[in-house]
């Protein structure tokens, strides 16, 4: 045996004896560690790994508990109910000890959805600027599930994942709407309150659910079934899809390049910004467009961190000053906010360009956000006229799309790998905020919201737990004739959940922005879904929603709509007559309609519909005015009763 084999043998050996005692290390799902909030008043279920036939104690609260491992190595403790307090210590110990510190009991809350949920604090970093500097609530904590996909089984882990306080700069991480839900809930409570984040932007509500939840439908089982096929799978994705044809961006080959300080420009035209530049002369253009202009910078803001602000800008971006490249998005719904390192602006004149990226829809710049170069106290306004030049021209696509599909946007995937292996952690109740990503097919989604409710109370096997939501805000063009809404049909099929037991929704109609679906407004969200949670899973007495339809009746030439949810009494946000409402006869055909508040009760009628038989409130993808309120200060959620 030569001295190379000696040494590989003895290599392999070293290694072997590594994975054995890997192996017989009691090992911990990484959701119990360091500090973790544990759920009050419910037994607790402590598991984790160890080698087989392994004996295992965990020590908690001064009292002991033993078990042993199963013939796959897997064990589980159960602990009785215990009250809110903390910090504790935990003492796991088989071949191996463990010992997790800092450990706070208290409420948990699993919050999940697509981006709404997913967005942290550091994102509305402007408008939560306070909120952020301030933060010291060490017993408010985060553990935030990184993004993953399974496609062929439920997950018993997870790669990674702590614990964090909102403390400083690790509030930053914070999901905004689950943080203000929290925080709600400590200054009610002065207890704990824990928040497990999965949550994952673009994402539908069937790939949070798992196959058993998805029993009921057909198309799905059948693509849950070919997922699992991974030669399937892979070959699927293999096939690219078809691209446009991309040119060489003559902005980047050009010598020198057009964000160079060095550059002249020529042949540059002018354009605003804000605005799209299909709006301002560029048809169908898809492509790059890059813009230039020159500021004047005080010396007073040259000498101090600075910001620019850009709104937001569909789809990528990237900022250049005086040559120097400052700020990048890859797509485009981040606000833009890039800090200046120091030596970038100077005194005078300075450069900016910004080369933006588009491949479908409009490309430029959002209307009505904040556009600006701010240092201290000072701010120079970046709007207005801008000169551009196309640096690239897109092609159409030649040939068929070979396909190819988006793991997390399939049944089950996310379930799987993001939800599943939290099902033994017991946990107070749920927080969602999810729907623009079904929004194309709302019918669906009365069906698949109560059977992601049931589906995640089965698995969590902790009864009826208490199931909050958040219905979809107005998004997108306001219109102003009465119209149909995929949107709307959506906040239906939401308001219809409430049929649900032990659920809560969050009307939130009034805090969208009409051109960004991720509105700013976090703060009032979360404390919406915090009233919800007042009312459903802490039994107080309290009117925690806005009115909620109940019913309507005919009388005469007008319709009488009676709410649930009125509190102190009906009003209007504005002073003015209820808006919004449209009605219909017979034919369906719907009008705009007059209203009036009467007796608790909403008066609504049109000259035009003589033989009134329909109303809807709000039904839009964005109503213009939904100003119908209770005095508690909640909006009415949309309704139509034409179904």
């Amino acid at each position: 045996m030569n001295v190379n084999t000696k040494r590989v043998l003895n290599l392999l050996t070293v290694l072997l004896l590594a994975s054995v005692v890997c192996f017989g290390e009691v090992r911990l799902p990484k959701l119990i560690s360091d500090g973790m909030v544990l759920q009050r008043d419910a037994p607790l279920k402590i598991w984790g790994w160890a080698k087989p036939g392994e004996k295992i104690s965990v020590r908690f609260k001064n009292r002991n508990y033993k078990t042993v491992t199963d013939a796959t190595g897997q064990w589980q403790i159960r602990l009785p109910a215990t009250p809110a307090g903390g910090p504790f210590t935990m003492d796991i110990v088989g071949s191996s000890r463990l010992t997790l510190k800092d450990i706070l009991v208290g409420d948990v809350w699993f919050c999940s959805g697509q981006s709404n949920m997913v967005h942290q604090l550091n994102i509305h970093d402007v408008t939560y600027a306070k909120e952020i500097e301030q933060a010291n609530d060490s017993q408010i904590r985060q553990f935030w599930v990184p993004t993953l996909t399974n496609l062929q089984k439920p997950q018993s882990d997870l790669p990674a994942g702590q614990w964090k306080a909102a403390v400083g700069e690790d509030v930053r991480a914070f999901s905004a709407v689950a943080y203000f839900f929290a925080k709600k809930l400590y200054a009610t409570y002065k207890i704990p309150i824990g928040i497990i984040n999965a949550s994952v932007g673009g994402t539908p509500i069937e790939a949070w659910t798992s196959e058993e939840g998805l029993a009921n439908f057909p198309a799905m089982k059948t693509t849950i079934a070919k997922n699992k096929d991974t030669t399937y799978f892979n070959h699927l994705n293999r096939k690219p899809p078809a691209l446009a044809i991309q040119p060489e961006d003559v902005g980047l080959t050009a010598t020198p390049k057009w964000s160079d300080v060095s550059y002249t420009p020529k042949g540059w035209r002018p354009i605003n910004i804000p605005g799209y530049w299909e709006d301002q002369g560029l048809k169908d253009l898809n492509g790059v467009v890059w813009y230039r202009k020159e500021i004047d910078v005080p010396a007073s803001m040259t000498d101090q961190p600075a910001k620019v602000f850009l709104g937001r800008i569909v789809d990528a971006d990237e900022l250049f000053i005086n040559g120097k490249p400052v700020g990048k998005t890859t797509y485009q719904y981040p606000q833009r906010r890039y800090k200046l390192p120091a030596g970038v602006l100077k005194a005078g004149k300075n450069v900016l360009v910004i080369r933006v990226t588009n491949t479908a829809g409009k490309g430029g710049f959002v209307p009505d956000k904040p556009y600006c170069l701010f240092a201290g106290t000072d701010t120079l306004d970046l709007k207005g006229t801008w000169q551009y030049k196309v640096g690239a021209a897109y092609r159409p696509p030649v040939g068929v799309s070979g396909g190819g599909i988006s793991a997390q946007n399939q049944p089950t995937a996310l379930y799987n790998a993001m939800v599943a292996p939290e099902i033994n952690y017991a946990i107070k109740g749920f927080c969602w905020y999810q729907g623009e990503s079904n929004a194309g097919r709302p019918e669906e989604y009365a069906t698949l919201l109560p059977a992601l409710i049931s589906d995640w109370r089965r698995h969590w096997n902790q009864g009826t737990l208490p199931f909050l939501y958040v219905q979809l805000p107005g998004f997108m063009d306001y219109n102003y004739q009465p119209s149909e809404s995929h949107w709307a049909v959506l906040r239906e099929a939401q308001l219809n959940a409430l049929k649900v037991p032990n659920t809560g929704m969050a009307v939130a109609i009034d805090l969208g922005e009409w051109n960004d679906i991720h509105p700013d407004n976090k703060k009032d969200v979360g404390e919406r879904l915090a009233l919800a949670a007042l009312k459903t899973a802490y039994h107080e007495n309290l009117i925690s929603s806005g009115p909620i339809y109940q019913s309507s009746a005919i009388e005469g030439n007008t319709i009488v709509v009676s709410f649930s949810d009125a509190g102190g009494g009906l009003v209007t946000q504005d002073g003015e007559a209820p808006g919004d409402f449209a009605i219909a006869g017979s034919d369906k055909k719907f009008v705009w309609a007059k209203a009036r508040i009467q007796n608790g009760q909403v008066v609504v009628w049109s000259d035009e519909v003589p033989e009134p038989r329909y109303v809807r409130y709000a039904w839009a993808d964005n109503p213009v005015n939904p100003n119908l309120y209770n005095r508690e200060g909640l909006p009415a959620s949309p309704f139509r009763t034409d179904r």
